[in-house]
């Protein structure tokens, strides 16, 4: 027995958002019915609706969902009709990386999430006149009024906190916040960069300013982001298009350079310099991505005194103890998240777009 439900379809790689009208598959055993209240907008969602990856279009994006479960499948504990939900990405639960408390890493990872479009057994979750639509984005496939949700997408949290105030937990703070806490984890007066001010970035920034780092550098061309990023913690800013980085950084750290790098932009020449900006033992984190097959070009010399280069995949984080700890520091007011967020009826998902690759968003949540 299919949901009907609505959905944002996109239907070839470039075309717009449009409303349709489309069928849920019934949950299987390990799947909840969700019924969404917010969901975020993400570069990544942007990405695959330009047809830059091999996601199977026409298809339903949206991977920062948060709302509430309505139905829930045979096999499935964690959550029950009710609950209030954040939804993340999902991974397979068995292999090494699963078992060792990094999902992020799963063996199936990016087919279970970013470019297959299907269920794990080929199966899709999402139809349109019987006929398979690209679903199970991030195990989700959140901009629809309702999704069809894997049980290891699903985080329980918090019912008294609005969930247009932590859907973005899903993807984009956590992967900036993960970045610094999971990664950098900076020590009593260490410097950390965050290359990029963006949703991520100033994800970075708020999660450095709760740790003993004593310099918070935020790197960005826009003048209003970097203002936002010294009300958020940031000790220092640098407009990238009137100052030189590796100048402006040994002025800040007396010559040292950085301890930590969180490279949010996805440039390969930002991360370069990045790179080159490193202290001795420091470490610089790739957040960013550019198109499939980027290479960039190091100078091996300079990696010789113990520097290190990191990549990153939503911020290392095991989401089922990570997003609740993160729904409880926007509660408190200790991670002034309401500060990157907009929010757009779903109706106006190209406006949204529209703002967002404007500049004028930092961070859109379509509310249903």
């Amino acid at each position: 027995m299919s949901i009907p439900t609505r959905a944002a379809v996109v239907e070839s790689g470039g075309a717009p958002f449009t409303l349709s009208d489309v069928e849920l598959d019934e949950p299987g055993p390990h799947e909840a019915v969700v019924r969404m209240v917010a969901t975020g907008l993400c570069h990544t969602d942007l990405g695959v609706a330009s047809g830059a990856l091999p996601f199977p279009l026409p298809g339903v994006l949206g991977h920062e969902g948060a709302g509430v479960v309505e139905a829930v499948g045979a096999a499935v504990t964690g959550v029950a009709p009710g609950d209030h939900v954040v939804l993340s990405f999902t991974s397979c639960g068995g292999c090494r990386d699963c078992r060792g408390g990094h999902p992020a890493y799963c063996a199936t990872w990016l087919p279970l999430n970013l470019i297959g479009g299907r269920r794990a057994d080929g199966t899709g979750t999402i139809s349109r006149t019987g006929e398979d639509l690209g679903g199970h984005f991030f195990g989700q496939s959140s901009f629809a009024e309702r999704a069809l949700a894997d049980e290891r997408s699903l985080v329980k949290v918090d019912p008294e906190v609005p969930l247009a105030s932590i859907a973005p937990l899903g993807c984009g703070v956590q992967t900036g916040v993960g970045a610094v806490w999971n990664v950098l984890k900076p020590v009593t007066g260490s410097t950390v960069v965050v290359l990029g001010a963006g949703a991520v970035g100033l994800s970075a920034v708020m999660a450095a300013a709760l740790t003993p780092a004593t310099d918070i550098v935020a790197v960005d061309r826009v003048a209003e982001r970097l203002s936002l990023a010294r009300e958020l913690g940031a000790t220092h800013t640098i407009d990238a298009t009137a100052a030189d980085l590796a100048a402006a950084l040994a002025d800040i750290t007396g010559g040292r350079g950085a301890d930590g790098v969180v490279e949010t932009t996805g440039n390969v020449g930002v991360l370069r310099r990045g790179v080159d900006a490193l202290a001795a033992r420091g470490t610089l984190v790739v957040v960013g991505a550019p198109p499939f097959g980027t290479e960039v070009a190091l100078d091996v010399n300079g990696l010789l005194g113990g520097k290190r280069v990191v990549g990153l995949t939503l911020g290392d984080a095991e989401t089922q103890t990570f997003i609740p700890a993160l729904v409880r520091l926007v509660k408190e007011g200790r991670l002034p998240l309401h500060r990157l967020i907009s929010t757009y009826p779903f109706t106006d998902i190209d406006r949204a777009v529209r703002d967002m690759g404007a500049g004028k968003a930092i961070k859109p949540v379509l509310t249903f």
